[in-house]
Order: C-alpha cells, then sequence, then structure tokens
C-alpha cells in the first residue's frame, strides 16, 4: 500500500482514473476467459497526454492493478520508473491507432479461438445473428503481415481501420476502439459473442439464414441510437460485480 501512495502522488486525478478503469477492464477479459496468457494487450490514454498506459509483460491479466501499468509515450518509451517492460507487438499494434485516431481512448485486442476462426474464413464475420448485426458494415478487416513487430505496418493497420470501431485481424485476432474503456469492452463482449455464434451456426452444417441488407443495417442504427454513451450501462454493474469479486484491480 505504501509503494500505491507513493505512485499516487505523482498521478492526476485524470490518471488515477485511467489506471483504474483500465485495470478492471484487464480483469474482467481475464474473467471471461478471453486472454492469450501474457500476450494480447489493452490500452488507455492519459487524457491530456499523448502518453497511454500498457499492461506489464510476462504478466497474466488477472494480475495487472491500477499501479503496474506501465506509461508510454507515443515512441513505444517508458516514461517513469518501473520494473516492468512492454511488449514490442503491443506497442505497435496500439500505437498506430492512438496516434492515427485522437478521438479513441482505449484499444483492446485479443487472440480467442473463436475471434480467430473467425478471422481465418474468407467471408469474415457474417450478418446471421443480432448479435453480429451491430457490427454490420462496420468491421474492418486488416491482412496478417506476420508478428507485429514492424513499426512500418502502423499505417496500414490505421488505414483499415479508418473510423471504423472494430477491426477483424486476418488469422491473428479481433481488435476494439472506443471512445471509453467501457466502449471498447462491450464491442470486444460483443464481438467475440457474434464470432462464437457463428461458429456455432456453421458446425451443425445447416443453410444459414441471412437477414436481407436493408434489415441489416436497420438492425445496426438501431444499436446506434442507444441514449447512453456505449458500454456505461453494462459498465457500471460490472464494476459492481468486481468489487465483490476481485477488487485488487484498483491498487
Amino acid at each position: 500500500m505504501a509503494a500505491l501512495t507513493a505512485a499516487a502522488r505523482r498521478w492526476t486525478v485524470e490518471e488515477r482514473a485511467a489506471r483504474i478503469e483500465l485495470a478492471a477492464c484487464y480483469r474482467l477479459i481475464a474473467q471471461m476467459r478471453m486472454t492469450d496468457l501474457v500476450y494480447t494487450h489493452i490500452s488507455a490514454r492519459i487524457p491530456g497526454t499523448e502518453h497511454f498506459l500498457l499492461n506489464p509483460y510476462g504478466l497474466l491479466f488477472e494480475e495487472v492493478s491500477a499501479s503496474n501499468l506501465v506509461r508510454v509515450d507515443i515512441d513505444g518509451r517508458v516514461v517513469e520508473d518501473t520494473p516492468h517492460q512492454v511488449n514490442p507487438a503491443g506497442f505497435t499494434i496500439h500505437s498506430a491507432i492512438h496516434r492515427a485516431r485522437p478521438d479513441v481512448h482505449c484499444v483492446l485486442h485479443t487472440h480467442t479461438r473463436a475471434g480467430i476462426a473467425v478471422a481465418s474464413m474468407r467471408e469474415g464475420l457474417l450478418p446471421i445473428s443480432q448479435i453480429a448485426l451491430q457490427f454490420y458494415d462496420r468491421v474492418a478487416y486488416h491482412d496478417y503481415e506476420g508478428i507485429a513487430l514492424d513499426l512500418d505496418e502502423r499505417d496500414r493497420l490505421a488505414s483499415d481501420l479508418g473510423m471504423r470501431k472494430a477491426m477483424i485481424l486476418r488469422n491473428h485476432g479481433l481488435l476494439t476502439a472506443g471512445e471509453s474503456v467501457p466502449e471498447a469492452f462491450s464491442l470486444m463482449f460483443y464481438l467475440e459473442r457474434a464470432c462464437e455464434i457463428q461458429i456455432a451456426a456453421l458446425s451443425t452444417g445447416r443453410e444459414l439464414v441471412i437477414p436481407a441488407p436493408e434489415v441489416c443495417e436497420k438492425t445496426a442504427r438501431q444499436y446506434e441510437q442507444d441514449d447512453e454513451p456505449a458500454g456505461t450501462r453494462e459498465w457500471r454493474a460490472l464494476l459492481r460485480q468486481l468489487d465483490r469479486t476481485d477488487p485488487g484491480y484498483r491498487d
């Protein structure tokens, strides 16, 4: 607790809030079994700065807390006194989006079984469920180029995402970009669920029912008409759950 107190004295109110919210997201992704051991990443921009927070390389998501998140600049340099480092591939992907999209506060990337399965299909995400229709004509695709260690891939990642908030990385996984941590988490939860439903439906071998394009677009627009900022309703409930089951994320 002494270490936390010392760190807290260096944080602005905005950075402390960003750290707690991002740490909560890591714990929730762990609880929902959307991790890949110590790989994949979630980042959050520190408001009012060009710095963002990433997980310490080598820690499980369930070990991430507000105080051990690593602050880096847009060039990937660690800008605080910490024993931790960050995964270079995580920096490449996340810096690409944060650099190109000032509207994005949080970037979430996963390597789940269902997500990679859909990312390996030529047709990508199919509009076969109400959940999938949230993403109708709103998902970007980025072709696989190998492990994301080459900085020159950043421009192509950002270009492929454009102004969308969800992207399928071919043969690799899923990515969401939110104006807030709750939005990025919500998008990922439902994108993952849509992929799971698609795999389940395809496994039956039966003919799929595809709604008409105008119905698909209508449904996607209905999702966009919520009177609360995206993800906030679910996020409040999830934080209540997390505070009961795993409150250490705040440390």
